[in-house]
């Protein structure tokens, strides 16, 4: 039965490349943007654990995979089936603690496979000494198309991994405020070459060289700061990535409850209002 739904959906998938002005227009490259957007929304699906939308959103993200995949097949690089297939071989290569014929058995130094961490070991063993992925540096494998969070995540995981570590929490809690001084310090210099008072966002564009150069030492040290405090979610177990969905959730939770009772009160939405919005505000975060 599955072979049958994939190859009727195979099927379809051609005709549509042959039959759709839009689908006919596509290429690998065009269609980054949106396989990127369906994988975000069926992350959201998943996260929201609606099954059925779940449901859709994978066969979306499916579409785009077969789709892309057979533009491949269509310039004779590679098709469908041999997609397949290699993520099939590689599957029962990295899984020799599950598959008794697999070619990463020469990697297995552990007779018992019993918790992710020595899976993990095991794959990176196998994708070194039997696929030959080596590399100059653990960084390497980390895609540059990541977003910047879950890029910065998976870096500070990596050169953890390698003993590129603090020794305990404190010493992360200490380096954090250490960055921060740092970026503070930086402000000031940007705070005095601009007189600026504080009573807006800083929006100005630099145009001298020393302008220039004081934000740019800014930016630098906003940077670190970041680096630095999603290094400190790691060593807390916690996920950056999601702990920001969960607080962009909550601000527009709140945000909008905001937006819709100062519309009911006839009230604009102003900075002058301020005092209206942060009220209702206080409200929506006593109503969670």
């Amino acid at each position: 039965m599955r072979e049958s739904s994939f190859a009727h959906f195979f099927e379809i998938v051609k005709a549509v490349r042959k039959g759709c002005p839009w689908d006919k227009e596509q290429t690998p490259l065009s269609l980054r943007t949106t396989f990127f957007e369906e994988t975000c929304e069926a992350i959201d699906a998943i996260s929201q654990e609606d099954p059925a939308h779940v449901k859709e959103e994978l066969g979306d993200v499916l579409l785009n995979v077969v789709l892309i995949a057979y533009l491949f097949e269509e310039k004779g690089l590679f098709t469908v089936d041999e997609t397949i297939n290699a993520i099939t071989e590689k599957l029962i290569r990295r899984h020799p603690h599950v598959f008794a014929q697999s070619e990463g058995k020469s990697q297995v130094t552990d007779n018992i496979v019993d918790n992710p961490e020595k899976v993990k070991n095991q794959w990176e063993r196998i994708k070194e000494n039997v696929e030959g992925r080596k590399s100059e540096s653990v960084l390497d494998s980390i895609p540059e198309a990541f977003p910047p969070i879950l890029r910065a995540f998976k870096m500070a995981k990596k050169a953890a991994k390698s003993g590129f570590d603090w020794n305990s929490l404190s010493e992360v809690k200490l380096k954090f405020c250490e960055e921060l001084a740092e970026m503070h310090d930086a402000f000031i210099d940007v705070e005095q070459m601009y007189d600026y008072d504080g009573s807006h966002p800083l929006s100005v564009i630099p145009k001298t060289e020393e302008q220039k150069k004081a934000m740019g030492h800014l930016e630098e040290e906003f940077g670190d700061a970041l680096m630095c405090f999603i290094n400190y979610a790691r060593w807390l177990g916690i996920d950056p990535n999601i702990a920001l969905q969960k607080g962009m959730k909550k601000f527009e939770s709140r945000f909008r409850y905001v937006e819709e009772n100062m519309k009911n009160s006839s009230i604009d939405m102003d900075h002058k209002n301020h005092m209206d919005m942060m009220e209702f505000w206080n409200r929506a975060k006593r109503m969670q």
